[in-house]
């Protein structure tokens, strides 16, 4: 069992599940790429909207834990890694207090983020910032936590699509720029299909533990061989979206950012040749960081044709 060999510190911070949090950066790096290739570029607001997004995923980690070794759903069957609250080594009670301070670290954070960020904007956009900065954390926590939690309803991917993507990218971009790009939907739309792709595999590895626990996921929905056509619809209209954002900027030099989608191609073929559900495991990384190292060639290249190309 890994966890009862940590200490409860260690516990902590495996509990975290640090190795998500490149995935969730993706989205905001994204946003403020463009934002800095069209002038609006805010370093207070860019420390303060990964600081925040880092809070709200390592909420949502940790609520995960919560929620599913509560419920069951995380026992010896689970193909996946053993978890804390799984596990005995950090107990619910404690996982509850873990949730409550991270929720608070978390407001605070996008608290000041909405202040730096909404200057010089309505009164209305301060509210409305405000209450999505409550629904994100509302999010974070009802995934698996809760008599109706949503994750156990098909709707994670959903939610994951809309925040990974509409949040991340269109929410960060406005507070830098005031005002909206129609561009950035494509962009919200290509992190936010790959973060789901991220979510589909976690669902495929778990599908037959998740079905005998009553877990309904879109795998659950649809079974594990229309989940493979799903993960590929998922991460080929994600960098079909990409690659439209990157010919609308008209500079094709930035389609040298696309060369993750080598990875992803080559990850589709293995998904699709997978038969192991414990195979699925290692592409969730490859996924999550091909999609961190596409946000971040993108932000290299318009930076780099922001100051370098006529």
């Amino acid at each position: 069992m890994y966890f009862c060999s940590m200490s409860k510190g260690a516990a902590w911070i495996q509990a975290m599940r640090l190795r998500t949090l490149p995935l969730s950066l993706a989205g905001i790096i994204a946003g403020s790429a463009v934002a800095y290739f069209n002038g609006f570029w805010d370093g207070i607001i860019f420390g303060l909207a990964i600081s925040t997004t880092v809070l709200f995923q390592i909420l949502s980690n940790l609520a995960n834990d919560l929620g599913d070794g509560v419920k069951g759903t995380d026992n010896d069957d689970r193909v996946g890694p053993e978890r804390a609250v799984q596990s005995g080594v950090i107990s619910a009670k404690e996982m509850k207090n873990g949730v409550i301070i991270n929720a608070v670290l978390s407001l605070i954070s996008a608290g000041l983020l909405i202040y730096f960020g909404t200057q010089n904007m309505p009164a209305s956009m301060i509210w409305f910032y405000g209450g999505l900065a409550l629904l994100c954390v509302a999010a974070a926590i009802t995934y698996t936590v809760g008599k109706r939690a949503y994750g156990y309803m098909g709707l994670g991917d959903l939610m994951v699509l809309l925040f990974f993507g509409g949040v991340s990218v269109l929410g960060v971009y406005s507070l830098y720029a005031k005002s909206f790009l129609n561009e950035n939907v494509l962009l919200a739309l290509g992190f936010g299909l790959l973060s789901t792709a991220v979510l589909n595999l976690n669902n495929m590895r778990d599908f037959q533990n998740d079905h005998a626990s009553g877990k309904i996921t879109m795998v659950v929905r649809m079974g594990p061989n229309l989940g493979k056509m799903y993960q590929v619809l998922l991460v080929m209209m994600a960098l079909g979206c990409i690659a439209q954002f990157i010919n609308l900027v008209e500079r094709p030099i930035l389609f040298l950012a696309m060369l993750p989608a080598l990875f992803l191609i080559y990850h589709l073929r293995t998904v699709m040749r997978t038969t192991d559900p414990k195979d699925f495991d290692p592409e969730l990384k490859k996924v999550a960081l091909s999609t961190f190292a596409l946000a971040i060639l993108l932000f290299a290249g318009l930076i780099y044709v922001k100051h370098y190309v006529v």
